[in-house]
């Protein structure tokens, strides 16, 4: 559906997309990831054709987005920036002038659309009316006018109360499963898209540290919180047992094949180490998130892609 080739986006002086490879498959809810300034509003930028590529390509459905650009975003809707509305205008007529600047819209179909998204009853009323929450459905009522096949949304629960996000979750999940839709989705919020996603992209200084599914990032690994008076020294005498194979300055360990947590306090209590805390860590995926990109902060290159946990 998406694909992404050696794309490159310099800002003046400033590297904000550097050589980036991305592909989304028909059918995903893909999430993009990664830090204020990684390079995702910038991407997004790219495929909707609102910013300008340095050099690379980029293809939707097939079709290049800068020599065949009514092609590629044919079937495209999208939320991204803040939406802007006529405050003193309905709902309705919003939507009706939106729709007016590429086709004409049939009254039934802005009817469907204000259904899907929960505003029926309020499509009359004045968006200034509107709570935070209904003007981000109101948005997300205009991506799907031109009843896309893909659907691109830049932090569409932004500023949104827990209601509002439980509201847009449930939405974006009727819209694939009912639809199919192809959803992209950018989003700081890790386990919103921990609920909604099954592949995700992490980006880092505008290259990818890691593409894969969902199930890829947040498999169970053997990883250990320790906490302890000389954890460099305990850290030395673990990978001297060949009970560690990694570890952080913080004190995170990824235990060696076999290992448990039992044989590292076992052996660090006989070597005299007071053992404070050994926590088993949980790998959601904040956790793989902030792993990676502190491996990726720590590399020599700062932004090389990292294999799989």
């Amino acid at each position: 559906m998406i694909a992404l080739h050696q794309v490159t986006k310099r800002f003046g002086r400033r590297l904000a997309v550097d050589a980036l490879d991305l592909h989304v498959p028909r059918g995903a809810v893909f999430g993009l990831l990664g830090h204020n300034g990684a390079g995702k509003s910038t991407t997004i930028g790219m495929l909707l054709g609102q910013v300008w590529p340095t050099s690379g390509r980029l293809e939707i459905c097939g079709h290049d987005v800068l020599s065949q650009r009514r092609q590629a975003l044919a079937r495209v809707g999208a939320i991204f920036e803040a939406p802007a509305f006529h405050e003193y205008l309905s709902g309705w007529r919003n939507l009706e002038i939106l729709a007016g600047y590429s086709a004409p819209t049939p009254a039934a179909r802005i009817r469907e659309v204000m259904a899907w998204v929960g505003l029926s009853g309020r499509e009359h009323s004045r968006v200034q009316t509107y709570s935070h929450g209904m003007r981000a459905r109101l948005a997300l009522a205009q991506a799907l006018l031109p009843g896309p096949e893909l659907l691109i949304l830049d932090e569409p629960t932004n500023g949104l109360d827990p209601e509002g996000i439980h509201e847009m979750r449930g939405i974006i999940r009727r819209l694939h499963s009912e639809f199919g839709l192809t959803i992209l989705l950018s989003s700081h919020l890790l386990s919103e898209v921990q609920q909604l996603c099954d592949r995700i992209a992490v980006l880092h200084q505008g290259r990818t540290v890691f593409d894969g599914t969902l199930a890829e990032a947040t498999r169970a690994r053997n990883r250990l919180r320790l906490r302890t008076d000389d954890l460099p020294r305990a850290v030395d005498a673990l990978r001297q047992a060949r009970l560690i194979a990694n570890a952080t300055p913080e004190g995170d360990l990824d235990l060696a094949e076999q290992a448990t947590v039992a044989a590292v306090v076992e052996r660090l209590v006989a070597l005299g180490f007071p053992v404070h805390a050994a926590c088993p860590e949980e790998q959601t995926l904040e956790v793989f998130y902030l792993s990676l990109v502190r491996e990726a902060s720590r590399s020599p290159e700062g932004n090389s892609a990292a294999p799989l946990p």
